[in-house]
């Protein structure tokens, strides 16, 4: 399962524009339906830092973050929007999913997509100190453990996070909790704290806390391992690490 990232905006032809090509008149927003931290947060960010190094645009593009219903507040304010060229979204899956899940008055028809801007991927996730060194020696405490004992935290309801969990809960023979928050990174956060046992986090929402020895990557959810072979930590890399083995 992998979150799609549609950014509504050209950004990337504004830097081979000819002279006479429209120019934003007024800052524009930039909408992440989700909090902050998460993949598309992130996403947003590494593309306003890109238009700002390379001055492609002479107005400030501006991150705004609108988590509300999981994205449904986000979804509403650019449909509002409908004609304005100021305001554009970078969203995932929860485009087709908050819709289906709270009925609220949205279509991803409402929107206009520019382009795919990326691809991720899911991670089982522990906190380092529990020791868990497998999926299959995590899911067995699960089970020894009996059904919703064990939290799962995730970004949103009824989105991806929530959606794998249920696919790895029927794969397994498992229940978790699933606890939702606003964004990846608060998500992360739970787990390094404790709050929480285990997330679905991409990659670069947890990577920071893997990086710095506080969480563990059990496995990928992908039909083979990451071909990333820079080391993450002194001595791991996505590939190399036997905890990020196929699940």
């Amino acid at each position: 399962m992998s979150k799609a990232l549609l950014a509504a905006a050209a950004l990337a032809l504004a830097a081979a524009a000819p002279a006479s090509a429209w120019e934003p008149t007024k800052p524009v927003e930039f909408v992440v339906p989700a909090g902050t931290g998460g993949g598309a947060d992130q996403m947003a960010r590494l593309m306003q830092g890109i238009v700002v190094k390379h001055n492609l645009m002479k107005q400030p593009l501006v991150v705004v973050n609108k988590a509300g219903g999981a994205g449904a507040e986000g979804f509403l304010s650019i449909k509002e929007a409908k004609g304005d060229p100021h305001k554009l979204v970078v969203t995932l899956s929860n485009l087709f999913t908050t819709p289906m899940a709270t009925g609220v008055p949205f279509n991803w028809k409402d929107m206009t997509p520019v382009a795919m801007m990326a691809l991720d991927q899911f991670v089982l996730w522990t906190n380092a100190e529990k020791g868990y060194k497998t999926a299959n020696d995590y899911i067995a405490a699960v089970k020894r453990a009996g059904p919703s004992k064990f939290k799962m935290a995730g970004t949103g309801s009824k989105q991806e996070d929530q959606i794998l969990t249920v696919a790895l809960e029927k794969a397994t023979g498992t229940k978790f909790i699933y606890i939702p928050f606003k964004g990846g990174g608060d998500v992360a956060v739970q787990l390094v704290g404790n709050h929480v046992d285990s997330t679905v986090n991409n990659p670069i929402e947890a990577v920071a806390q893997w990086r710095a020895g506080a969480l563990k990557p059990l496995c990928v959810f992908d039909d083979e391992r990451m071909p990333y072979k820079a080391k993450v930590t002194d001595a791991q890399s996505w590939t190399s690490s036997r905890s990020t083995s196929t699940s």
